[in-house]
C-alpha cells in the first residue's frame, strides 16, 4: 500500500499542473487511493456524491492520462463516494492496516506549498526566515528553542512547515511532532480521564509519544495560560527534549512577556531565540501576491497587484482572499489571466457597486465646499497647511468609501505617485485614531457624501 500511496502522489503532483489550483484543492487532492486491484484498476475513494460526480464530469480524461503515465497504460481507475468507499473497505477488510502503515498515517503531514522556497522574504520577516532555516539544517544545535511570534496570518504556519518539509527531505529518519497548543492539551487531559486501572499507563504513553522525539513542535502557544496542569506537564516535556538537545519550535500571537504563564515558563520559551513577523510592506505584498500567482500558473496585470498589495491589510491571507476571488472569478469566465476588468468584475458587489452612485469628483466637491477651498487647489501642487490637510482627507475618503486603486487616485490629484497617495491615506488613518477633532471632521464628511 505504501508504494500505491507513492506513486498516487507522483499523479497528484501531475495533475496539479494540468487543472486549476481551486479545482485541485477542492476536488483531486482530497482522492484517496484504496487498492490497485488486480494490478489493473486503481480504486480511488471520494468524499461526497458531489465529488464524484464533479471530476468524472470535468476531470476525468486528464486523471486517466495521469495514471496512465505513472502506473502504466493498462491501468484504469474507479471512483467511490463516501458510502461507496465505506461498503467497499468492509466488503474487502481494507480497513485493517499494519503497525507499519500506522506508523507512516500518524507522521505530520506538513503542506507540501508552505515551503523555504515559497516563503517570500521582505524587512518584515527576513530574520525569522534565517531563524526558521538555520534551524531545518541543524535541529537541537542551533536556536533551541525557536520562538516565533506574530498577529494572525502572517507566515508562522508556513514557516514551520517549512521547517517539517525540509526535515522530512533531508533528515526523513528523524522523530518529528507537530500539534497544535490545544491538540497536545486534550490528549493530557484524554490521558488523564482514563480508568483508574490503566491510568498510569495512559499517561506513561502520553509522555512517551511527546518526549521520545527528535523535533516537537507547538503552534499557538498562548492557549496554555490559565492550564495549570497542562502547564506544569508541558514545562517538564519542555525540559526533558531540552536537556537532550531535541528541538523545539513554537510559535504564538504574542511575545513570550504577554503570556500569562510562570516565569520559570517564560523563561523555558526565552532561552533560545524569540522573533517576530511584522505586517509586510508595499514591496514585499506584492513579491507575496506575484509568487502567489506564479505558483497558481495564473497571470494578473501589474495594476490588478497594485490594487490589492495597497490596501492597508492586518495579515496576509486578507490580501491572499482578494487574489484568490479574482482566480476564482476569472477561471470561471476560462480565462487563465486576470486584468483590472476582471477584477472590477470579481469585487463589484462588495466594492465597486459603491462607485455607481458615488464618485472621486463628488468627494473632492464636498471636501472643498467644507474647507472653503477650490478643485484646483485641491488637485494642485500648493504645499501649504490649509490644502495638504484637505487633499489628504480628500484622499483618505475615496479610498475608504470607493476603495479604487490608489494609482487611480494618483492620476485624479495630478498625477501623483501612488506612493505619495498610500502615504496620505495612512496619515489620516493614523491621525483619526488618535484626533476626536480630525475624526469627527472625517466623520462628518461621510456622512454628506454617503448621505
Amino acid at each position: 500500500m505504501q508504494e500505491i500511496e507513492e506513486m498516487w502522489q507522483k499523479v497528484l503532483l501531475k495533475m496539479q499542473n494540468l487543472v486549476s489550483a481551486i479545482t485541485f484543492d477542492l476536488w483531486i487532492s482530497k482522492l484517496e487511493p484504496l487498492e490497485l486491484k488486480n494490478g489493473e484498476t486503481l480504486i480511488l475513494g471520494a468524499y461526497s456524491t458531489s465529488a464524484k460526480k464533479q471530476i468524472l464530469k470535468n476531470n476525468s480524461k486528464q486523471l486517466a492520462d495521469c495514471i496512465r503515465e505513472v502506473f502504466g497504460d493498462y491501468v484504469s481507475f474507479q471512483i467511490l463516494d463516501k458510502e461507496e468507499k465505506e461498503e467497499y473497505l468492509a466488503k474487502n477488510n481494507a480497513s485493517e492496516k499494519t503497525e507499519e502503515e500506522v506508523e507512516q498515517i500518524e507522521r505530520p503531514q506538513f503542506n507540501e506549498k508552505y515551503t523555504f522556497n515559497n516563503f517570500v522574504v521582505g524587512k518584515s520577516n527576513q530574520f525569522c526566515y534565517a531563524a526558521a532555516h538555520a534551524v531545518a539544517e541543524n535541529p537541537g544545535s542551533k536556536f533551541n528553542p525557536l520562538f516565533i511570534y506574530s498577529g494572525v496570518g502572517l507566515g508562522k504556519t508556513h514557516l514551520m512547515h517549512a521547517i517539517g518539509n525540509y526535515l522530512t527531505e533531508y533528515n526523513p529518519n528523524l522523530k518529528i511532532k507537530c500539534v497544535t497548543c490545544e491538540q497536545f492539551m486534550n490528549e493530557y487531559i484524554e490521558s488523564l480521564g482514563v480508568t483508574e486501572g490503566g491510568k498510569d499507563k495512559a499517561i506513561f504513553e502520553f509522555r512517551e509519544k511527546y518526549r521520545n522525539v527528535d523535533v516537537l513542535m507547538i503552534d499557538d502557544i498562548q492557549f496554555i495560560a490559565n492550564k495549570n496542569a497542562t502547564k506544569e506537564e508541558f514545562f517538564h516535556t519542555f525540559n526533558d527534549l531540552y536537556q537532550n538537545n531535541k528541538q523545539i519550535i513554537i510559535t504564538s500571537d504574542r511575545s513570550p512577556s504577554e503570556i500569562d504563564v510562570e516565569d520559570r515558563l517564560k523563561t523555558r520559551f526565552s532561552c533560545g531565540l524569540i522573533q517576530d513577523m511584522q505586517i509586510p510592506d508595499f514591496e514585499t505584498r506584492m513579491a507575496i501576491l506575484k509568487k502567489k500567482a506564479q505558483l497558481e500558473k495564473f497571470y494578473l496585470d501589474d495594476d490588478v497587484l497594485n490594487f490589492i498589495a495597497e490596501k492597508p491589510f492586518t495579515n496576509i491571507r486578507e490580501m491572499e482572499g482578494m487574489l484568490s476571488k479574482v482566480f476564482f472569478f476569472a477561471t470561471l469566465m476560462g480565462k487563465k489571466s486576470a486584468s483590472m476588468e476582471d477584477a472590477r468584475e470579481a469585487f463589484k458587489e462588495d466594492m465597486f457597486e459603491k462607485q455607481e452612485r458615488i464618485t472621486p469628483e463628488n468627494i473632492i466637491k464636498k471636501v472643498c465646499e467644507y474647507f472653503g477651498i477650490t478643485e484646483n487647489e485641491i488637485t494642485g501642487k500648493k504645499k501649504n497647511k490649509e490644502i495638504v490637510e484637505p487633499r489628504m482627507i480628500a484622499i483618505y475618503l475615496i479610498d475608504d468609501v470607493l476603495d479604487i486603486p490608489l494609482v487611480s487616485i494618483g492620476k485624479i490629484f495630478g498625477g501623483r505617485d501612488h506612493t505619495t497617495i498610500m502615504h496620505s491615506r495612512d496619515k489620516i488613518g493614523d491621525q483619526i485614531k488618535k484626533d476626536n477633532k480630525l475624526s469627527a471632521i472625517v466623520n462628518d464628511l461621510k456622512t454628506k457624501i454617503k448621505g
